[in-house]
């Protein structure tokens, strides 16, 4: 088989909406760090919305992307705590999808820390082919052409064979 045409994770974003500053972005963080190893970054509003008391460069979420042989690992472990089953809703037509983590304590590995309490989190996954550099690059930069686009049954199909997934019917 041409090696082109094999899927692989391109990045895996574990992200945690908070809403506010404070203790609990420090929590959000913390937990982030001992999940991926790595360090986690919050993210600012950009808009302005009075009523839920949001400003411009407030803080409102920590999010962390892990690449690599580290992110294949961990999506294993995350696919475990949701027992290795997703809908086919959590799929989109790019081949990429996302799901929640309703608590941290079920990903094997992962300790229970009593200053943290019980939260969840959300992941979403890329999966890409070898050669979607030449969207990103800054010299020359070209559409990835529809032929070598990854669709939704290939990534469903990828992720049945390395992560043995299960899908769910609704």
């Amino acid at each position: 088989m041409n090696k082109m045409r094999n899927l692989r994770i391109e990045k895996l974003t574990l992200n945690m909406g908070i809403g506010s500053p404070g203790d609990k972005m420090e929590k959000a963080k913390k937990l982030l760090q001992i999940i991926t190893g790595q360090k986690p970054v919050s993210t600012s509003s950009n808009k302005r919305i009075p009523t839920w008391g949001v400003r411009p460069g407030l803080p409102l979420a920590v999010t962390v992307k892990v690449r690599g042989k580290k992110a294949e690992e961990l999506l294993g472990r995350l696919l475990q705590a949701r027992e290795n089953s997703l809908s086919i809703k959590k799929f989109d037509s790019f081949g990429n999808f996302a799901f929640g983590v309703p608590e941290y304590i079920d990903i094997p590995g992962v300790p229970y820390d009593s200053t943290i309490g019980v939260v969840g989190l959300e992941v979403s996954v890329t999966v890409e082919r070898a050669g979607y550099r030449i969207k990103k690059r800054s010299l020359k930069s070209r559409k990835i052409p529809s032929s070598h686009r990854v669709t939704k049954e290939e990534s469903i199909q990828f992720m049945k064979e390395k992560y043995d997934l299960k899908l769910e019917e609704e």
